[in-house]
């Protein structure tokens, strides 16, 4: 969920293009990629609620060394775990109400504990407001990524084309 993978419109033999220039020589990509990825992680940083701060510690930055995969907020599976609730924050809850369920049918009659608590036969839980933070910090970011990657691209293929053409 808090991961965002960066997607260069689909254009797999461009893709393809830009991975054997890489096994080639050096592309200027995988730095731009990570300049951009680091803008995105730092709006996400101030757009995301902050309760301890741990939420926002955690979150991340991954760039393959080709350039071409850009992975920014929560990563491995301890991290995913532990902030699971950052999902909830994002999107909001839709909240329990305690009466019947669908259909007008009855509900168990057993009482809601977590062996410690007791929340009543039939608890009513308000739902949550949601707080996005991933994608706003995406789309502050978009333009100036977007054209980031682009020149950075255009430089890597002009680049590779005039030392082809030497060759």
């Amino acid at each position: 969920m808090a991961a965002s993978r960066s997607r260069m419109s689909g254009d797999f033999k461009l893709r393809r293009t830009l991975r054997n220039i890489h096994s080639a020589m050096d592309n200027e990509l995988a730095p731009v990629m990570k300049d951009s990825a680091e803008r995105i992680l730092s709006s996400m940083r101030q757009l995301i609620p902050k309760d301890t701060g741990a939420a926002s510690a955690a979150l991340t930055v991954f760039v393959s060394d080709s350039g071409l995969d850009a992975q920014i907020g929560i990563r491995g599976k301890k991290n995913k775990r532990k902030f699971f609730y950052l999902r909830f924050i994002e999107y909001g809850t839709k909240g329990y109400d305690g009466g019947k369920r669908a259909g007008n049918r009855n509900r168990r009659a057993t009482n809601k504990s977590d062996g410690a608590h007791f929340f009543g036969k039939y608890p009513d839980i308000p739902a949550r407001p949601a707080h996005p933070w991933l994608r706003p910090a995406k789309d502050v970011n978009r333009e100036y990524v977007v054209a980031n990657i682009k020149a950075a691209i255009a430089r890597t293929l002009s680049k590779a084309s005039k030392g082809l053409s030497n060759g």
